[in-house]
């Protein structure tokens, strides 16, 4: 079997997101140590914000034998892309919020493998991971929980959750982690105890994923 990886930070070593996908990540390791661990880092290696566009016009407009090298490399990036997820055997997403949605790089990985689908012969409508144990993986630096000034604003997990479980047919499980900001930034140190508390919980769920994920499941999407 194959995991693949994906992450989505800024963070860098201090990522709350990556450091979910280390914990759901060693516990597949320790119940399947001989078996493949693909990753893929769109933080550190942005995709290129132009290759969905060229891609898409080019299967459009433009005969196979008749591109260039922008429009070739684009149509192989979104075919690799696709044909990474269509591979796998299990999925970890680990995909930050920021400025209250995805970033552009998650929305850039997602429009990537929606046309990979389409110049390999499918649709946009291709359930790319049906039936596919995947772990979504969704930090966030404050608080968006009911009764909270910023409830409702968290635009990307429930944006997520359409495009990996009703658009792709995952089987999804959803770990959340809130306040990562707290130790960071001094106006949120008087949430310390509840930071550290919503910390321990969402590293429980990750290890109970990750172990879930190694017997080929998802748990009751979180």
């Amino acid at each position: 079997m194959t995991l693949l990886r994906i992450d989505a930070s800024i963070l860098g070593p201090i990522s709350a997101s990556a450091e979910l996908a280390d914990l759901v990540v060693a516990e597949w390791a320790a119940e399947r140590p001989d078996e493949q661990v693909v990753t893929r880092h769109l933080g550190t290696h942005p995709l290129p914000p132009d290759a969905w566009a060229v891609a898409v016009d080019a299967a459009h407009n433009t005969p196979v034998d008749q591109r260039d090298a922008t429009q070739r490399a684009a149509d192989a990036l979104a075919r690799e892309l696709h044909g990474e997820l269509v591979s796998a055997d299990a999925v970890v997403l680990a995909f930050p919020l920021y400025n209250w949605g995805v970033s552009s790089h998650v929305k850039s990985w997602i429009d990537l493998v929606i046309a990979g689908a389409v110049v390999a012969g499918g649709t946009a409508a291709d359930r790319v991971l049906e039936g596919k144990p995947v772990v979504l993986l969704s930090t966030r630096g404050g608080s968006y929980a009911a009764g909270t000034p910023k409830e409702g604003w968290d635009h990307s997990t429930p944006y997520l959750r359409r495009i990996l479980a009703d658009a792709w047919g995952a089987d999804l499980t959803v770990v959340e982690r809130e306040f990562t900001l707290v130790g960071l930034k001094p106006e949120l140190d008087r949430f310390a105890d509840l930071g550290a508390r919503l910390k321990a919980t969402a590293h429980e769920a990750a290890r109970a994923a990750g172990k879930a994920l190694a017997a080929g499941k998802a748990l009751a999407a979180g």
